[in-house]
């Protein structure tokens, strides 16, 4: 409900229905700031943050995967490409040695067969080696995609629920916003100058007066300071002694 300030209240009446007023923009001040405040702490955020950061590191294990399965593949080939150049340099040999009847150069051959015969295991054990690690990678990455369709779905949830919670808070927003812009019509506006100023320092700038305290501050005032808020002009809002808020009796 809103204060109205008409000609023909007395200063006392009007200084009540402004101080309501003020409490009122006050309090939807307070509401907003509130509301703000949630909607950057909303554990909706978090949750979709933790999602995409399983799905971010998902895509990225993924990746790896891939890459290393396609360099596995490029590794084993370039073996085999080997192996077969391998056998076919050590099948010339054999046949020439076939023809030989030196026996240094006999020995000279079986030696350099025995070393394609090593390079050979060599080449062999690294391929072995190559598609045991292939398997794995591959058994890793099915494991992975099996997953995929249900971190795609918490994503989108989460998305979602974000979305609608954010979008209530902006609708509250809105409506605090626009009973907000009747109350600071309502009010004079140096006397709202005067409440941004304050509100800008402390947060809450009007605070009631309930018997010595400000529910501003928190703080007693002293008989004296009491006293001359109530004594301040009808029309007048005071500021609190202690703190400057402006103090509504």
């Amino acid at each position: 409900m809103l204060f109205h300030v008409s000609d023909a209240e007395s200063a006392s009446d009007a200084s009540n229905n402004v101080g309501q007023l003020l409490l009122q923009l006050q309090g939807l001040d307070t509401a907003a700031d509130q509301a703000q405040h949630r909607k950057a702490n909303l554990a909706e955020r978090e949750t979709l943050k933790s999602v995409a950061e399983s799905v971010i590191a998902w895509e990225k294990r993924c990746t790896e995967l891939t890459a290393f399965i396609t360099s596995s593949e490029d590794a084993i080939a370039r073996a085999e490409q080997q192996s077969g150049e391998v056998d076919a340099k050590r099948s010339r040999l054999r046949e020439q040695l076939k023809t030989v009847i030196a026996p240094r150069e006999a020995e000279a051959l079986q030696r350099e067969i025995a070393v394609l015969d090593e390079e050979r295991s060599t080449l062999d054990e690294e391929a072995l080696i190559k598609m045991d690690e292939q398997s794995s990678a591959e058994d890793e990455l099915s494991a992975l995609q099996a997953k995929e369709a249900d971190l795609r779905e918490q994503a989108s949830t989460a998305t979602t629920a974000l979305a609608e919670v954010e979008a209530a808070i902006d609708a509250g927003l809105v409506e605090i916003g626009s009973h907000r812009e009747q109350l600071v019509s309502a009010l004079p506006q140096a006397l709202v100058g005067r409440y941004v100023h304050v509100r800008a320092k402390l947060g809450v700038a009007a605070a009631m007066l309930t018997g010595s305290q400000c529910e501003g501050c928190h703080l007693d005032l002293s008989p004296a300071e009491v006293d001359d808020v109530r004594r301040s002009p009808a029309d007048v809002i005071p500021d609190c002694p202690q703190c400057g808020r402006l103090l509504v009796r």
